[in-house]
């Protein structure tokens, strides 16, 4: 509230000379005539005089405008080119790849639209309005963990995620036995897995994904295979599990691909079989797409290219180019007994990266949701696109995907080999069964520990 004393003032004292003039400019005689003058003086003044006075006090009732203190920034989900491609695939997108233990194409049988609890994941086509500096929620880390600074200077903002009560929401369930990798998984709908006891939500807040344990099968054993609805070209996919499927005879993985394999390309962040301990990552894509190097040294990275340095499937009968972790808890068992870890797969203009963080040395910018990439060190896996370019021709257009398969082409394919990591004996030695099929089939306690368990799924793009 102003209040303008002075020029109250002001207006008062140039008032009274006014009035005293009209009576100096007055004859004697005409006394009266003079009063009456200044009497309509003073009343056709007055007028002017009270909106003088008003003017100068309306300063005295104008409050101040209010000033929004905090910034706000827009985050387009939908995004475009590598920074995202938020495209809203309902049906996903499958390709039919016999792939040598890496599978191939998303599903265009949908499973049924139940839903369990509210989504947590925004549209990946809305515009939303979020103010800065506001902390996310953090979980603690142990001492020794790659750490950044916070979340204000992240570039990276979560586009879609998947946790909690609503993690099921905005995957699409595979209706159908398993025809991309020739294993003996009948993938089940929704509604199939939830009165199967397939999957489930738990008490912890991890969803749960689980291979059926009835004792003896004739056919297909029952499994998840599940896919976003949420498409996506280059992001940062975060995946944070407790817990993966393990034991002879099967083969999960977490991986993406495009729209209509090999076209699109494909990655696999997360894979292995049977009793493996170190986790595989590898591409697929059509031909002309390759690693710059075989040498670690040169990529920069922690891992091992296993056989070529060739990602294109038809000059690798679909194997395409991997790299094996050197971590020995990063799959399988080992991964399970220390309370399993994050994944963190970079896919920008450079490239393909991929990190392993076991659970006792996650970064505390993962853990605060503002993560950076460029602080987390050299990663297990990187496929430069220098050699793969322009890498938008060889991927676009992913959805990503759970599943766990069994036996195939790479699971029962190796069956019976020795040099596998982790593994002190073949799958055919250890279980007695000399063929993957039969193991699976007849031996369904065997698979008590053939299930995801997962925290989160974040895909994250750049601001």
């Amino acid at each position: 509230m102003i209040v303008h004393v002075p020029l109250l003032i002001f207006l008062l004292a140039n008032v009274a000379p006014t009035h005293a003039g009209l009576f100096s400019r007055s004859s004697d005689t005409s006394l009266s005539r003079a009063a009456r003058h200044a009497r309509r003086n003073a009343i056709k003044q007055s007028s002017g005089l009270w909106d003088d006075i008003r003017l100068a006090y309306t300063g005295m009732f104008q409050q101040k405008p209010q000033v929004l203190q905090s910034k706000l920034y827009c985050t387009n989900n939908a995004g475009t080119g590598l920074s995202g491609l938020g495209l809203n695939n309902t049906s996903g997108a499958d390709g039919n790849d016999g792939s040598n233990g890496d599978g191939s194409g998303s599903d265009s049988t949908s499973g049924s639209s139940q839903t369990i609890g509210a989504p947590s994941a925004s549209s990946p086509a809305s515009v939303s309005v979020t103010e800065t500096g506001t902390a996310p929620s953090s979980t603690t880390t142990s001492s020794g963990a790659p750490s950044s600074s916070g979340s204000s200077s992240s570039p990276w903002k979560v586009a879609q995620s998947y946790e909690g009560s609503s993690f099921f929401d905005g995957w699409v369930f595979t209706n159908a036995p398993d025809d991309t990798t020739h294993g003996i998984a009948q993938y089940v709908d929704q509604g199939t897995a939830q009165s199967a006891g397939l999957i489930e939500v738990n008490s912890a807040g991890n969803a749960v994904m689980r291979v059926e344990t009835t004792p003896t099968v004739s056919g297909n054993r029952m499994s998840i295979r599940i896919t976003t609805e949420y498409t996506y070209t280059g992001g940062l996919i975060i995946m944070d599990a407790v817990h993966m499927p393990t034991g002879c005879g099967t083969w999960p993985a977490f991986w993406s691909n495009g729209p209509n394999w090999p076209a699109g390309g494909e990655i696999d962040m997360v894979e292995g079989v049977n009793d493996y301990t170190n986790v595989q990552v590898t591409l697929h894509a059509e031909p002309g797409c390759t690693m710059s190097s075989a040498d670690p040294n040169v990529l920069g990275m922690t891992g091992s290219v296993i056989t070529s340095t060739d990602c294109g499937v038809s000059g690798t009968s679909n194997s395409g180019c991997g790299v094996r972790a050197s971590q020995t808890n990063s799959y399988g068992a080992a991964f399970n007994d220390i309370g399993g870890g994050v994944y963190a797969t970079l896919w920008d203009d450079d490239g393909v990266k991929t990190w392993f963080f076991p659970r006792s040395a996650i970064p505390s910018d993962i853990a605060n949701g503002a993560p950076q990439p460029t602080g987390w060190g050299s990663p297990v896996a990187s496929f430069p696109s220098s050699s793969c370019a322009p890498f938008s021709k060889y991927f676009y257009q992913h959805t990503a995907i759970f599943d766990t398969t069994l036996c195939g082409d790479w699971a029962g394919n190796v069956w019976s080999a020795d040099s596998s990591p982790g593994q002190s004996q073949t799958c055919a030695q250890s279980t007695g069964v000399a063929a993957c099929v039969d193991f699976v089939r007849g031996n369904g306690s065997a698979f008590d520990q053939a299930y995801w368990e997962v925290k989160s799924v974040k895909i994250y793009q750049s601001s």
